[in-house]
């Protein structure tokens, strides 16, 4: 039994302009143990997807009616779509999910110390006497490698440095032994020693608390190094999903070709930079058929791409890509 399984998710926002596909059609799932990447540029739809299954998005948002997200936790399956009362709702805000987001500055009080502000978490989720949290929340920070713990308890924010913090946030998100981490680009403002360091640590968390990790990145570097399968997005769509290594040795998608050949190359520093042509449209002038189309290299013109939205075919076993299946032997 998947830990946790999404379905046919599509999301969209009411605005003054009209509805505004953020998500569209997406299906994944993840079991204990295991971590999945999701990719893809800014805009793709990465976060808005992670936080649908807390249902932390804005109000103004409305679900497809073929929707689905199931979390399965200590052999009960959660329907997570059907979670309405703020009580009902602790299962999956901070209980069985937590999430790390990308600036925990942002995350954190500033007038408020790290210490309470675990504790209080605590004593929302759990069962914990005030004392009972206040020492968990000094293990769980010297867990995640925070020298002296009982000192860093007391601080504030702003009195850490980036890598602290996120190592914190981390302590925080993990005092609850939720069964489902979600990592909102945790590395992204840290310099390249932290974010290693950050990597390892979580490697380790999976291999000790045996939880799912769904890791948010626009960088596929990362996503080598920390995942075990990846799904990559592009305007709120799954272009590609597969085991990590499969999906970046032998792309199948045209997408997944142009982030890996946007990478600096280390054996070949003269070697120019790849960007992918083009922008990623307006949400409001979502494009017809495949909508990487209007960026697509690949593509020869008058492609029926551009007017027929391609399934997820099967490329090799495990792998599936946004294509038609008469192309997976070739290009899309």
């Amino acid at each position: 039994m998947s830990l946790l399984d999404v379905k046919n998710l599509t999301l969209q926002f009411k605005t003054d302009e009209g509805l505004i596909t953020a998500v569209d059609d997406v299906s994944f799932s993840l079991n204990k143990g295991e971590v999945l990447g999701l990719v893809g540029e800014s805009g793709s739809g990465k976060s808005v997807t992670a936080k649908a299954l807390m249902k932390l998005n804005a109000s103004n948002v409305v679900y497809g009616d073929n929707s689905q997200i199931t979390l399965n936790v200590e052999g009960q399956a959660v329907d997570v779509m059907a979670l309405r009362r703020p009580r009902d709702l602790r299962v999956v805000r901070g209980g069985a999910i937590s999430m790390i987001f990308q600036e925990p500055m942002a995350s954190f009080a500033p007038a408020i110390s790290i210490g309470k502000q675990m504790v209080e978490q605590l004593l929302i989720h759990t069962d914990l006497s005030k004392a009972q949290a206040k020492e968990l929340s000094i293990e769980m920070l010297d867990r995640v490698g925070i020298t002296e713990p009982a000192t860093r308890f007391n601080q504030y924010a702003f009195e850490m440095s980036g890598g602290m913090r996120q190592r914190a946030m981390i302590a925080m998100a993990l005092s609850t032994k939720p069964k489902l981490l979600i990592a909102d680009e945790p590395t992204t403002a840290l310099d390249v020693t932290i974010q290693a360091q950050v990597i390892d640590l979580m490697k380790d968390l999976v291999a000790e608390f045996q939880m799912g990790i769904i890791f948010i990145t626009h960088d596929l570097g990362v996503v080598a190094q920390t995942a075990d399968k990846v799904a990559v997005m592009y305007l709120g769509r799954i272009m590609e999903q597969g085991p990590v290594r499969d999906v970046i040795r032998t792309p199948a998608h045209a997408y997944t070709r142009g982030l890996l050949n946007a990478l600096p190359k280390l054996d070949d520093l003269d070697a120019p930079l790849m960007p992918i042509p083009g922008d990623i449209p307006s949400p409001l002038e979502r494009p017809s058929g495949c909508v990487f189309h209007p960026r697509n290299p690949e593509l020869r013109p008058g492609s029926r791409y551009e007017v027929e939205r391609p399934p997820l075919t099967e490329v090799r076993p495990g792998h599936f890509a946004a294509l038609f299946p008469e192309d997976v032997a070739g290009e899309s």
